[in-house]
Formats: structure tokens, C-alpha cells, sequence
């Protein structure tokens, strides 16, 4: 399935009319598919072919080496997480990943800094931290722009999410699907979720398995071309537009089994705002026939629960 394209140039163009289109357009598709491939994004293509690169390095290292990067008492939130450790809500087969995660970094005296576990350092690969730092960056910079054609499409000032993301809880994910050497339990690598956050931004995989649950219950394969990233809304934007902006199923199926010997990787970028935001209902989303569906949180409370129930915290 060919989910629907916009082009973020359009947004940035100056044009009243482009920019007005593309809100129209990804407010649409978020309310339709709650998936979309963003072409002119602005994650330069060299730094994520540098990014795969050092990621491909880091998880070929031997597993004693990875393991000194898995630090306990962070909940996965930074550094390594090993092969099975993490499930999908509501299932208790582990997925069959492991990966590396990087958080904010706080250049300025904001004192949010001390909610942060400082991120880890992997000493075997000396431009590892740095592509992840300015990957990151960048990835902050194009999902900020995605999400003030939100706050347009919701009737909101434009402006709305930027104070909520600045020096957020974003994460970056590196994950590595390893070759699969004996028959599965299960057919999938990774079940059926959504998202915990207010957005994913996601950089083509290097292997394809990515398929999102329609609205009419069918599972679909999303495929993006190299220069396009897959972004798609996470439970926090459901939640705060009570359910108007839907956050989309998906899952990571095995590859036919004469591929089983290949590794997949995947790089999401899970745009996270600050603790306190509430993620209350907004007003302009509840009336007679849409209902208020949550009870009122803040992002920091939502976020505690579900990495509870997904088993990267005790």
C-alpha cells in the first residue's frame, strides 16, 4: 500500500496557499490513515547513511561488549537494551530485537536536565554519539515543523507544541532485527503496537516488514521510497485530540524465509514533549458526538504507565 505522500518544502515554502494545502492534506491523512511518507524532509541523506552505518558497527560488536552498554535502573531509556527484552502491551511474547537509545541532550541551563539520564558512550566507535547527537537534532527540527501543520490543521496557534517540545523526552532508536536461525514462535518481530509519543518520524528500514492495521482491519505493508520518512501520529496525540488524530496499529513481520539469514535495521524517531505537558483532551476536540474518551494526564504519567505495561520498567 502506497500510504499518502505530502511534501514538507510545501509548508516551508512561503506560500500561503502551498502551506494551507499541506496542512489540509496531513491533518487528512492523519485522521484517514494515521500514517504518512514526508518527502523534502531535511534529514540530510548523508548523515543517515552515516547513522546505519555506525549502527550496523555497534550491533556487530560481541555481546559482552553490548552488554557493559545496557545499564540498569534506566528502564531501556538510554544505551542498550538486549535481544527479548521488550513486548508489545497486551502480549507476553518478547519481540525479537534488540536495540540502542538516545535521549535529549540539554545545552542550555533549562532545569530539566536533572529529569534526563545522562546518554551512554560507546567508546568501541568514536563518531557513534556525535551522528546520533546531530541525527537527533535533526530529527527534532522536521517533526517541530510536522507538528505546527497539527496545531494549524487543529485550529490550535501554530506555535502551540514548540515551548511542550523544547528540550523534550524525544528518543532516538536504533534497532537490529538479527537473522532468525530456528523456526519462530511467532510470525512476528515485532507485535502489533502503536506508539507511546506525540509523533514517530522514522527512516526508511533497510529491510521491508513494516505493516500498519487499516481502518476496514487489514494488514498492509508500508513501503517508502530512500529520500521519503514515514511519520505517524503515537497514543499522546490521540489522547490529547480525543481521538480525532488516530494513532495508528502496526507491527514488523518476518521476512519469507529465504531471507531469513539477513538482519533488519530500524532507526524511529519518538518525538516526545516535556514531562508536564497535559495531554487533557483539547476542547475543540470533545462535543455531543465525541465524548471525552480520556481521563486527563500529563505526558510524563502516560509515558510511566505504558513502559510499565510494556516491561522496560518494574
Amino acid at each position: 500500500m502506497a500510504i499518502p505522500v505530502v511534501d514538507l518544502a510545501d509548508f516551508l515554502s512561503g506560500n500561503a496557499q502551498q502551506k494551507a494545502a499541506f496542512v489540509q492534506e496531513l491533518g487528512k491523512a492523519y485522521e484517514e490513515v494515521g500514517f504518512v511518507a514526508v518527502k523534502n524532509h531535511g534529514i540530510p541523506d548523508a548523515l543517515i547513511a552515516d547513522q546505519y552505518e555506525h549502527v550496523q558497527q555497534f550491533f556487530a560488536l560481541p555481546l559482552e561488549k553490548k552488554l557493559t552498554y545496557e545499564i540498569p535502573g534506566l528502564a531501556g531509556q538510554r544505551g542498550y537494551t538486549s535481544f527479548g527484552r521488550e513486548h508489545a502491551k497486551g502480549s507476553e511474547a518478547p519481540d525479537l530485537k534488540e536495540f540502542f537509545q538516545y535521549g535529549q541532550t540539554v545545552e542550555d541551563n533549562d532545569p530539566i536536565k536533572a529529569e534526563y539520564p545522562d546518554n551512554v558512550s560507546v567508546r568501541e566507535i568514536t563518531p557513534f554519539n556525535k551522528t546520533l547527537f546531530e541525527a537527533y537534532r535533526n530529527f527534532e527540527k522536521s517533526g517541530k515543523a510536522l507538528l505546527r501543520a497539527i496545531a494549524l490543521y487543529l485550529g490550535l496557534d501554530e506555535h502551540y507544541f514548540d515551548a511542550h517540545i523544547k528540550n523534550g523526552n524525544s528518543i532516538l532508536r536504533c534497532i537490529h532485527y538479527p537473522p532468525i536461525t530456528n523456526e519462530p514462535k511467532s510470525a512476528i518481530r515485532a507485535e502489533q503496537h502503536e506508539d507511546i509519543n506525540l509523533i514517530t518520524l522514522l527512516v526508511g528500514a533497510s529491510a521491508d516488514g513494516l505493516q500498519i492495521l487499516t481502518k476496514q482491519g487489514e494488514w498492509v505493508n508500508v513501503t517508502s521510497l530512500p529520500e521519503q520518512i514515514v511519520v505517524n501520529v503515537g497514543d499522546m496525540l490521540q489522547r490529547l485530540t480525543n481521538n480525532k488524530l488516530r494513532s495508528t496499529t502496526h507491527r514488523v513481520v518476518n521476512p519469507p524465509r529465504n531471507l531469513w539469514h539477513t538482519s533488519r535495521f530500524s532507526m524511529p524517531f519518538f518525538l516526545h514533549p516535556r514531562s508536564e505537558m497535559s495531554l487533557a483532551c483539547l476542547e475543540s476536540c470533545i462535543d455531543v458526538s465525541h465524548p471525552k474518551a480520556y481521563p486527563d494526564a500529563t505526558a510524563g504519567e502516560y509515558l510511566d504507565e505504558r513502559l510499565r505495561e510494556i516491561g522496560l520498567k518494574k
